[in-house]
């Protein structure tokens, strides 16, 4: 088992578990891979340390304990692993993710038509959220509206561990 440490163009770490070294060259040619956070299906490998068991370097022999018990979707799937302190704070931002979208109503792609809409008082204020591309969010925040992207993708619809 190959463990890699990976990042997405957005500079998102998560690690990767793969069979082999060429298990993660074949799915990263396919497209296979994608960010846990954003899904961007850029991801690249960055530099890690190697760990090394060494049995007799101390008085108890080493073991080695899962960060967590991870069954991905598919053979081979690049996983987000969080150590230590991380862990409940990535949980945490995600249950208020979910809070903010469970008090807000879902406009879909009217997102931006419906936030401008409601920035020159043409229809009431009220919670929205939605989608939109990266230069439309641009323009709805140069216009003085107020935008925040949410990076967790995909997390937001899974059971928080």
């Amino acid at each position: 088992m190959k463990v890699f440490n990976l990042k997405c163009e957005h500079g998102h770490p998560f690690e990767g578990w793969f069979k082999d070294h060429a298990a993660f060259e074949t799915q990263q040619a396919q497209g296979l891979l994608s960010c846990p956070v954003c899904d961007s299906r850029a991801v690249e490998k960055t530099l890690s340390a190697p760990r090394l068991n060494l049995l007799g370097a101390s008085d108890e022999p080493s073991v080695l304990k899962p960060a967590a018990e991870v069954t991905p979707a598919e053979p081979g799937q690049a996983v987000m692993a969080s150590a230590g302190a991380a862990s409940p704070s990535l949980a945490a931002a995600i249950q208020l993710v979910r809070e903010m979208l469970a008090a807000s109503e879902d406009v879909g792609d009217r997102f931006a038509e419906e936030a401008r809409a409601m920035h020159t008082n043409d229809i009431p204020a009220r919670p929205i959220h939605g989608q939109t591309d990266f230069e439309t969010a641009q323009e709805l925040a140069e216009e003085g509206i107020p935008v925040v992207a949410i990076p967790f993708g995909k997390l937001l619809k899974t059971p928080l561990q």
